[in-house]
């Protein structure tokens, strides 16, 4: 039985348009993948970049993330890769790991500006958080194939999920954890707390928004692994990607403080107590200079 209140899952997850079938987990993708390099965009422009470059980032960025996260797959779940010659290269029949995808992805990138002459630290910084709402984006995917959600639970925000999709352990349960939501909602408050409070107030030395972004992204998603019950290889009793978000975040947390410990970003404006003491000093009068006297 269903409780009081509870989130529906999408019946289907495919449009059918005559002999066009639209599979909507990869039309999210797309919407991603334009939010990222929009939101990128703007950020870089604002600090005299040019439109060009994110573009030529973005091209090759999506090729390469999308054999980074096939890769990632192959290496942590080897066994749901299907038999045959061709089972390493079927991501049509699912297999994407979102942490090779944005580390491959990342790297071509990096080096796609690098090539430009463009000033990639800064570059990563305008980045972090078109990645995260991209993330948060994707995470709708999974909420249309009803797929990596979490324990049962009777919460009246619990996802509805349909018998042939539940695991034969939670089978005679109805609403479960939905994991998705909650990354979706935790990636959207880590992109706020980067622009608004981190970036605006604090002006950082780049990367440090881009350090920031790994080791937040990966704390939350560590807590969201803990919930969730779809098929995943452990390794001493914790699922891979647990082991994953906890080495992230740690080395992510100490590239964070080497950065902010050389200093902030070159050109930002002083603190405003610093400010308001040096115009406390320039409002004095300048001191008298002696005037020699003339002798007869």
């Amino acid at each position: 039985m269903l409780p009081l209140a509870s989130i529906p899952s999408p019946s289907t997850g495919t449009i059918d348009l005559g002999p066009l079938t639209i599979h909507l987990y990869g039309l999210t993708l797309l919407v991603a993948i334009a939010a990222a390099t929009y939101i990128t965009g703007r950020r870089w422009a604002r600090h005299g970049g040019e439109w060009d470059l994110i573009y030529r980032c973005a091209i090759w960025g999506v090729g390469a993330g999308i054999v980074g996260a096939r890769l990632y797959h192959l290496a942590t779940s080897w066994n749901e890769v299907p038999g045959g010659w061709t089972g390493p290269f079927a991501i049509w029949k699912g297999g994407l790991g979102v942490w090779g995808g944005i580390a491959a992805g990342c790297l071509a990138g990096a080096f796609v500006a690098r090539r430009a002459g463009a000033n990639v630290p800064l570059l990563a910084d305008c980045l972090a958080p078109g990645l995260l709402v991209a993330q948060a984006i994707g995470r709708l995917g999974n909420w249309w194939n009803q797929e990596l959600y979490g324990r049962p639970t009777n919460l009246p925000w619990g996802l509805e999920i349909a018998p042939g999709n539940r695991p034969l352990s939670a089978i005679q349960s109805a609403t479960f954890h939905p994991t998705f939501l909650y990354e979706l909602i935790w990636n959207l408050l880590v992109a706020a707390f980067l622009v608004f409070v981190l970036e605006r107030r604090f002006k950082p030395r780049p990367p440090a928004l881009f350090a920031a972004y790994i080791a937040l992204y990966c704390f939350g998603r560590f807590w969201i692994e803990l919930i969730r019950i779809d098929t995943a290889n452990h390794i001493l009793g914790m699922r891979v990607n647990n082991w994953v978000a906890l080495l992230g975040c740690f080395l992510a947390t100490v590239w964070f403080f080497m950065i902010v410990g050389r200093g902030r970003e070159p050109g930002a404006p002083k603190p405003k107590r610093r400010l308001r003491r040096e115009k406390r000093n320039d409002s004095k009068p300048p001191p008298k200079m002696a005037i020699p006297r003339s002798r007869p």
